[in-house]
């Protein structure tokens, strides 16, 4: 589907799902930790909810996509699934930067 680094990245609808509940995964542990650490009381508590919520949903994702054959036909593995996901919110990370820089410049000018 997308030519990167010289490489072909297929994605399809269960990388896609697995990329998201990933991402998910990893947003919500950061979350956690950032309460957990933070908070104070019932936000600590929460926290801690939040953490073992990502971590659970990232661990059963990554499990039952190891188990299962994503690939249409060609074997994916979990470690090349990681890298995408990575490689997803990198993208992300940059193009929200962009905007966020192009927004202010233009604020700013006027």
């Amino acid at each position: 589907m997308f030519e990167l680094l010289g490489t072909s990245v297929d994605i399809g609808v269960w990388q896609f799902l697995a990329i998201l509940l990933l991402v998910f995964a990893l947003f919500l542990i950061l979350a956690g930790i950032f309460t957990a650490y933070f908070g104070s009381g019932k936000s600590r508590t929460i926290g801690v909810a939040l953490l073992v919520v990502g971590l659970v949903v990232g661990v059963l994702v990554g499990y039952l996509y190891h188990l299962g054959d994503f690939g249409n036909g060609s074997e994916k593995h979990l470690g090349t699934l990681l890298l995408e996901a990575f490689l997803v919110i990198v993208a992300a990370v940059i193009g929200a930067l962009i905007a966020i820089g192009i927004f202010l410049v233009a604020i700013m000018k006027s």
